[in-house]
Formats: C-alpha cells, sequence, structure tokens
C-alpha cells in the first residue's frame, strides 16, 4: 500500500482532485483533513497559509499515474507531492487492489 499525500488550497480542491482519482480508480480511498497550517519558502521568502491535507490510499503502480493526474489538476504551480510505502493487512491490501483495478 502507498499513501500518497498532497496539500491544497481549499477543500473544494481537495475534493476535486479526490474524486477524480477515484472515478479513474487510481485510488482505493482519500482522506481531506482541514485546518492544516503551513509555512515554507516560496520565492525567497517564508509563507505562512491555510491548506487541506489531501492523503491518497493506492498501489505502486498506480502511483505514476495518480501524481500525472495531480499535477495535471492541482491548482497550485508546484503541487509538493511524497509517497511512502506502509504496511498493512492482507484484508485491507486485497480491498484496496479489488478498489483500484
Amino acid at each position: 500500500m502507498i499513501h500518497l499525500s498532497v496539500t491544497c488550497p481549499d477543500a473544494d480542491s481537495a475534493e476535486t482532485l479526490a474524486r477524480a482519482a477515484l472515478e479513474a480508480r487510481l485510488v482505493a480511498c482519500a482522506n481531506i483533513l482541514p485546518g492544516v497550517r503551513s509555512l515554507f519558502w516560496w520565492e525567497g521568502r517564508i509563507e505562512a497559509e491555510g491548506e487541506v491535507l489531501l492523503i491518497f490510499k493506492t498501489t505502486e503502480g498506480h502511483r505514476p499515474d495518480l501524481v500525472k493526474l495531480i499535477e495535471a489538476g492541482h491548482p497550485y504551480d508546484l503541487p509538493v507531492i511524497t509517497w511512502e510505502k506502509v504496511g498493512t493487512t492482507d484484508a485491507a491490501a486485497t480491498w484496496l487492489a479489488a478498489e483500484t483495478s
């Protein structure tokens, strides 16, 4: 199982990306977590913004297409996309495979 995450400027853009990924069967689940406060370097200075964290549950095989979908549909010039491989139960792995095939 892969968790892929990206921050979005608001809940609407996060939900749009989540629905697109689900409809394309690239993910089995998307979690939208509001209330993230992000501090980051941008264009030579430290910025602070309220954001929404979007976490996708997917497979390694779907990761490249999911990254492309996010890059194409994300409102930011530079969506920062991260992923990590995580362990899970056999039942959850079976569900993930079934929902992304």
